[in-house]
């Protein structure tokens, strides 16, 4: 089939670029290219699927480990109150 396509000027010369590299027609460089492109969305399937191997991280009951950033954000809050009392004790001094 024969048609008109309009090309980026960046995408253009990707194009090109391949096609003198390979030694092929500019052509045979997008077929390839588009038919690359549809086969690889085409086909997910054929993936390794992603797998998590979890691990227990031996927390106490209670501990909800969603909200260990909180509880990190209260911790450094109470080393910096700890820090300016001493500071300022011994500025009193």
């Amino acid at each position: 089939m024969r048609t008109t396509v309009t090309l980026d000027p960046d995408v253009e010369r990707l194009l090109k670029k391949a096609a003198h590299q390979r030694g092929e027609s500019f052509k045979v460089i997008l077929n390839n290219a588009v038919r690359k492109a549809f086969r690889d969305k085409s086909s997910p399937a054929k993936r390794k699927p992603f797998v998590v191997d979890a691990s227990p991280m031996g927390l106490h009951p209670g501990v909800d480990p969603t909200r260990m950033s909180e509880l990190a954000d209260e911790m450094e809050i109470d080393a910096h109150l700890e820090t300016t009392r001493r500071l300022m004790k011994e500025m009193a001094k």
